[in-house]
């Protein structure tokens, strides 16, 4: 600086306010002058704070942006700038050693107060004026002011990586220079909100509001980590401005940064009030309400609410501009409810704590969907068709989709028809119809299905509220909605529970069949007559071993309960149990929910066709390739005699004289090797099971031998042992003849043994549990000690019988247990699923091809050695039989056989003596 220049600034110092005012308009442009062209720090510093502190007072409002601000702001910053980066070149050098470093480090520090101290003194003076000021009286002050306060945070925010273990050296001044820019910011804050535009607002000025809201975003970046109190104002001012200038600013603001934003900050803060509550716990400061790390959680979990809160404020009041961003909607969603309790992810919080996180957090949640619900973006990204989440976002999504419906009863039609009814046409971003997202996302919450989680259950009047499964608290709530949809919906709904029964998960097909009966009971009984004949044909149109067979028959049992009598015998007429063709769907029918005259009619037609397909049969030579017809007549009679609450003499007797000729007809050699005999040895246990007190010992025999030797081979399918177990626990209940206690007692006791310590844990729990049943209820206590013969089959039984709890799972171990289950499952289910589709491909080639002749099949050889074999079994199985008979007659004194018997014997010996003489000629 010139001796001329420094004479001026050194008598500018000596003035008095007056003076400064009476030559104001001579020395003021000199001294903005001197401040643009010189080259020194300290001069500008110098000549900055001679102009804020003794000219400044008197420069009229209209006078202040012309004739000072746009002319000593650009260069304060370039000043301010310039020092910044002087700190970090030389900071690499500074320590306790080097006072020289130190000591200019600290002096620029302090210079930087001095620049911000000046700042702030235009600030003090534009809000010493009664009226507002406009805009552009002091355009160039917010703009500088904010570069300047966005530097300041940067640097105080990265000062720990700057100053690199040398903090202490400068901590002092940089405390002091973060409360001098807080002190601005705030100031600067409260004129500008002072300051209002018209509608008729220069697009400048609107350019100018918007650059002030865009440099507060940035600065919001900054000092999300500084200073809460700070932070929330920014926001608060942030969000102010641009909802006060809404009108004029709304297509300008960069709504996706400060969305973003506002998503970033609300789960930062959501996240540290976990982990402090977590802290908290770990600590025991739970109780402690005047712990800092308590006060800290407070603090932090108010952010959290004010964050929540403030977006969806913003999203009310800018939506049009937001549906771009729904998916991080979507996953700010998941990711808070996720951290909540009854979600397996979530942390175990003490209930105060847990209180306050739900009210800052959870609570807002409400509000937020409310205002999503409307976006057609927003349900495109909930109903997405194949959605991939995490697992821990799971069952997340399956409660949003349980609040979409709650919430949905009070949306206007379009949103109904946006949210249930999916897209339409092919133009559309592809979603599914509500109810089949929700049974999709239940259907994928394994583990939460198998703890289970617990909900909030409905409350009752007279009942407290308690707890309930996933599977409860989703059923009531679809069950609530289905009461409230409208008729022009109840297509996509009828179209969604059958998709679910249809589906291979078992559980997401029982949820959709409660729902159904549901619906069948809200509704009228013809509408519940409709379903059930639809269910029906669907029923008779399944093949007996598919999954969709099972689903369907046990909605079809539930469905008949909520029939009419009228309509119960119509469905009789409609689907006649006389014909063969419609048994299916007689097996999958509770006799005891029919009104008496339709289950008269139904347990005739069954006995009936029962007698007449087994007289066939017989008649026919009792063919191996005819069996499959039997076992589905005795599948029925299984039915029949399972439905009998009270005894009828008449129906136990054809039963039973039907059950004996086919006892006597099952020779263990060929149940071993075909698979359609284990079906009927199946079926002949489960209904022996039944009639068992009218069943003679020797056909308790051939059972007991049909059953053993199918053990022993080890061919056995599941459910024909767990037939046998049910027909093992059965014979408890009836005392067996000393005559014949030496051949079934120890056969009893023998398979006893071999369940109890069978390798599957399905079939050695049943044993378990038919043993017990057994020993409850017999007689023959000599069975009991000779099934326990080994010690550790013996153990095992004592512990089951007093309940002792074997070692308990930890949580972590059952949580890894269940998710690689969860694996398994869904890859079960995708194979079923594609087995299913595969038979329907194979089903369309078949029809293709059915104009084209079938090629002959090969023969085969071995098939007649096999047919030989099994026509002599079954002779030899009908002679063993009548021998067993006679010798009975004889000890027990009754009359002797009918005299034609030794005429058909004769005709017997003939018959066989002809097949010699054949078997020899050729």
């Amino acid at each position: 600086m010139s001796q001329t220049n420094s004479s001026l600034l050194d008598e500018v110092v000596q003035w008095s306010q007056e003076t400064c005012r009476l030559k104001l308009k001579s020395v003021l442009p000199k001294l903005t002058s001197l401040h643009h062209e010189s080259e020194s720090w300290d001069d500008n510093i110098r000549i900055l704070k001679i102009i804020t502190d003794m000219f400044l007072p008197h420069i009229g409002l209209s006078e202040l942006e012309e004739e000072c601000f746009s002319k000593i702001l650009p260069k304060a910053v370039t000043v301010f700038n310039g020092m910044m980066k002087e700190i970090l070149n030389q900071v690499g050098g500074l320590s306790s050693q080097n006072s020289e470093l130190c000591s200019l480090i600290r002096d620029i520090l302090q210079a930087l107060m001095q620049i911000i101290d000046a700042l702030s003194s235009c600030v003090r003076h534009v809000g010493s004026f009664e009226d507002a000021p406009e805009l552009d009286a002091i355009r160039s002050l917010p703009t500088y002011i904010l570069r300047i306060l966005r530097e300041t945070f940067q640097h105080c925010k990265d000062s720990e990586v700057v100053y690199c273990g040398r903090l202490s050296l400068v901590a002092d001044l940089l405390q002091g220079l973060f409360k001098e820019a807080y002190s601005l910011q705030k100031s600067l804050l409260e004129l500008l909100d002072r300051i209002s535009l018209t509608s008729s607002a220069s697009d400048e000025d609107v350019s100018d509001i918007v650059t002030v809201i865009h440099n507060l975003l940035d600065i919001c970046l900054i000092i999300s980590n500084l200073d809460i109190a700070l932070h929330a104002n920014t926001w608060k001012f942030l969000i102010k401005q641009s909802l006060k200038y809404q009108s004029l600013l709304e297509d300008r603001l960069h709504h996706g940064e400060i969305i973003n934003s506002l998503c970033d900050n609300l789960l930062a803060s959501f996240h540290n009030c976990v982990e402090l509550t977590e802290q908290i716990k770990h600590a025991g400061l739970q109780e402690t309400t005047q712990s800092p790390e308590y006060k800290l959680f407070q603090k932090t979990a108010k952010m959290c609410r004010f964050f929540a809160n403030t977006m969806v404020h913003y999203i009310k009041e800018f939506k049009i501009f937001l549906t771009k961003y729904c998916s991080c909607f979507h996953q700010v969603y998941l990711k808070i409810i996720s951290k909540f309790p009854p979600s397996i992810h979530a942390p175990t919080l003490p209930s105060a704590l847990s209180e306050e996180l739900n009210a800052a957090a959870l609570v807002p949640m409400e509000a937020f969907l409310l205002q999503l619900l409307p976006l057609r973006p927003f349900a495109e990204v909930v109903l997405q068709e194949d959605l991939r989440l995490s697992p821990e976002h799971q069952l997340p999504q399956c409660l949003l989709l349980v609040k979409v419906l709650d919430q949905l009863s009070s949306q206007p039609e379009d949103v109904l028809q946006l949210w249930y009814t999916g897209s339409q046409f092919s133009e559309d971003s592809p979603r599914l119809p509500l109810y089949k997202a929700l049974f999709a996302s239940f259907k994928r919450c394994h583990s939460e299905r198998q703890i289970p989680v617990l909900l909030p259950g409905v409350m009752m009047k007279g009942q407290a509220q308690v707890l309930v499964t996933l599977h409860q608290h989703v059923c009531v709530h679809l069950s609530a909605s289905v009461a409230a949809l409208p008729p022009l919906n109840f297509s996509v709904l009828e179209r969604c529970l059958l998709e679910a029964v249809l589906q291979p998960d078992t559980q997401t097909a029982l949820l959709a069949t409660d729902v159904w009966c549901f619906t069948a009971r809200y509704g009228t009984a013809e509408l519940c007559l409709h379903h059930v004949l639809f269910i029906a044909q669907l029923v008779k149109a399944c093949t007996a071993e598919c999954y969709q067979s099972v689903h369907l028959g046990l909605l079809l049992k539930r469905m008949v309960f909520f029939m009419t009598p009228v309509h119960q015998m119509e469905l009789v007429e409609r689907f006649s149990p006389s014909e063969s063709e419609n048994l299916r769907v007689w097996q999958n029918v509770l006799l005891r929910a029919l009104s008496q005259d339709a289950r008269h009619r139904v347990e005739t037609d069954i006995l009936g066709l029962t007698q007449k397909a087994l007289i066939n049969w017989q008649n026919g030579g009792c063919k191996l390739g005819e069996v499959s017809n039997v076992n589905l007549v005795l599948f029925s009679l299984l039915v029949v005699v399972q439905g009998q609450t009270s005894p009828d003499e008449q129906l136990v007797s054809s039963a039973m004289r039907i059950v004996m000729q086919l006892w006597l007809q099952m020779i263990p050699q060929q149940v071993q090797i075909h698979p359609v005999l284990q079906c009927s040895l199946q079926l002949l246990l489960s209904i022996s099971a039944v009639l068992v007190k009218n069943m003679e010992q020797q056909v308790i025999l051939q059972a007991l031998l049909c059953v053993d030797s199918v053990l022993s081979q080890g061919c056995a399918e599941t459910q024909v042992v767990l037939a046998a177990l049910d027909f093992l626990s059965s014979l408890g209940k009836i005392f067996i003849p000393s005559e014949s206690q030496s051949q079934i007692l120890p056969k009893l006791s023998s398979l006893f043994g071999v369940l109890l310590s069978h390798k599957s844990w399905l079939i050695h729990q049943h044993a378990l549990e038919a043993f017990s049943q057994f020993a409850e209820l017999t007689n023959h206590e000599e069975v009991i000690s000779q099934s326990l013969c080994d010690g550790s089959t013996k153990t095992k039984v004592v512990s089951y019988l007093s309940k002792t709890v074997n070692t308990q799972e930890d949580t972590d171990s059952q949580l890894q247990r269940l998710k690689l289950e969860s694996a398994v499952i869904e890859q079960h289910n995708a194979r079923l699923e594609s087995m299913e589709e595969n038979d329907l491909n194979k089903q369309s080639c078949d029809a293709e091809a059915d104009s084209e002749p079938c090629p002959k099949r090969a023969r085969q050889e071995a098939g007649f050695e096999e047919e030989y074999n099994r026509y002599i079994q079954t002779a030899e199985s009908a002679l063993k039989a009548l021998q067993a008979l006679m010798e009975r007659e004889v000890s027990s004194g009754t009359p002797p056989p009918p005299q034609w018997l030794e005429s058909r014997l004769q005709e017997l010996q003939s018959l066989i003596t002809q097949i010699n003489v054949a078997r020899h000629t050729t």
